[in-house]
């Protein structure tokens, strides 16, 4: 099955993320290396954060049909380099996350995406409401599928 490897920083949300994806409501743990779930490759936040890993998010794409750049509300800055997604093969979605928790900058958190995204779909999410978790999964299936 084809997967979505899903990138961001520590603490972005990926791992709550893809519990609210899966339906699950039990809190998510700190992932530590690259976890294959069904149709979702998890990584560390590490792995966006020092570019020393960004040779090993390149060959893991080679796996996946599709990346997911995570993208914090409550930041105030992007832990991925301009035009990030262009170095993966494969098309590339945003995910901003807690987008309803109060220190939340939702336009901010789509211009910070955009810089590393600049096409590509960006949905707002919330694992805490499911806000835009529905469209987001019918989205990232659909490429799954493709």
């Amino acid at each position: 099955m084809k997967k979505v490897m899903i990138i961001g920083a520590v603490g972005a949300g990926k791992s709550t993320l893809i519990k609210a994806l899966f339906g699950e409501s039990q809190p998510a743990s700190k992932t530590q290396s690259l976890i294959y779930r069904d149709w979702v490759i998890d990584t560390p936040g590490e792995y966006s954060e020092n570019p020393l890993y960004y040779r090993t998010l390149m060959a893991t794409s080679h796996e996946a049909a599709a990346v997911l750049l995570v993208q914090d509300a409550t930041r105030d800055r992007s832990y991925f380099p301009p035009g990030f997604e262009q170095g993966f093969a494969i098309p590339a979605v945003g995910a901003v996350t807690k987008i309803d928790h109060p220190q939340a900058d939702i336009d901010r958190a789509i211009g910070l995406l955009r810089q590393s995204l600049p096409e590509g779909g960006i949905f707002l999410t919330s694992a805490v409401s499911n806000e835009g978790m529905a469209k987001l999964k019918e989205e990232l299936m659909q490429i799954v599928r493709s």
